[in-house]
């Protein structure tokens, strides 16, 4: 039975924090003392946003894990994202707020399956969405986000065939947008493929004016109503650039902090799901709080642990979509 501290190591056991204790400035203090980064992604709880030091989609939050000094990096997202925050940076410790913050669409293509699959494809190159776990990037050939998949798949001789995974919804608007034939693995985001293509036709009908955008990781039949289709870096850059002053939103909530930020003069509205919940909240995301931010700085765990092998392996399709995104300027 295990002990304990190996419970809390495990994540299975909270620690009570302090209900007088000033978190931010807490965990401020505890970044200085031990030189920790906090990196967040958009879908993050807004407190969290708040107090990280980097927030990003997957392509940004992957550059800053490789290039930042820092010992200690806490990612504050989901299970895969600091996997590949230790891939990228293995001698550097990395933790994660709640090791049971993990991702459906991840779940979605076990990697046993996953290589059965891929021995029907001998000859194809292996490309991911980084929304899978380490030992499926270890068996790519290159890594993607949503941020730059299109010019990935781009970037390789057209007549390379090309399997892509694991989120059909993505691989098939890239297909659509590069003219290429893709062979999809069958995954998918239940965040993403929860909007009701009805129930947005009604908001779009009720607010005339607004610009409807969308994540390409959602439903075909959502993203031929969008006025604008791209990742969350490209959705919150278009509400800046874009003279609308309403927006319907096709993703996690968790964005609309940073476009109400940035945009204190306009209204967003979340893209309604098709069941009765009020918003689009991923439950894996938002299973990081700033209280167990603060006890996982406070402890420097839940530790992400990767065997050195699948790490190897990992390194190199991640880097090379590092290397392509930095030639294209992405």
């Amino acid at each position: 039975m295990d002990t304990l501290e190996e419970l809390k190591i495990k994540g299975f056991i909270e620690e009570e924090v302090d209900p007088t204790l000033d978190l931010f400035s807490e965990i401020d203090r505890l970044k200085k003392e031990k030189n920790a980064v906090i990196l967040a992604h958009y879908y993050q709880e807004p407190d969290i946003q708040d107090v990280a030091d980097y927030i990003g989609d997957s392509l940004g939050l992957s550059q800053q894990a490789a290039k930042t000094d820092a010992a200690i990096i806490v990612f504050a997202g989901v299970h895969f994202m600091a996997e590949t925050a230790k891939i990228l940076s293995p001698e550097k410790k990395v933790l994660l707020p709640d090791l049971k913050a993990g991702c459906s669409l991840s779940d979605s293509c076990p990697p046993h399956l996953f290589a059965k699959f891929k021995e029907r494809y001998p000859d194809h190159m292996v490309i991911t969405y980084v929304n899978c776990t380490a030992e499926l990037k270890a068996m790519s050939d290159i890594v993607c986000t949503s941020s730059n998949a299109v010019q990935i798949v781009n970037s390789l001789p057209k007549d390379q065939p090309i399997i892509f995974g694991p989120d059909r919804n993505l691989g098939r608007y890239v297909a659509q947008k590069t003219g290429r034939e893709l062979v999809l693995w069958n995954g998918a985001c239940m965040v993403h493929e929860i909007f009701s293509q009805q129930r947005i036709l009604k908001l779009k009908q009720q607010h005339p004016e607004a610009k409807f955008i969308a994540h390409p990781e959602c439903e075909e039949a959502v993203l031929a109503m969008a006025d604008y289709i791209g990742s969350t870096t490209g959705l919150l850059k278009y509400t800046i650039e874009n003279p609308a002053l309403e927006f319907i939103v096709a993703t996690e909530s968790g964005i609309i902090h940073q476009m109400e930020k940035v945009n204190p003069d306009k209204v967003f509205i979340p893209a309604p799901p098709n069941n009765q919940c009020a918003c689009n909240d991923c439950p894996h995301m938002k299973r990081n709080t700033l209280e167990k931010l603060y006890l996982c700085l406070k402890n420097e765990m839940p530790e992400i642990a990767l065997p050195v092998d699948v790490i190897k392996k990992a390194q190199k399709p991640i880097e090379r979509m590092l290397e392509i995104s930095a030639q294209l300027g992405l």
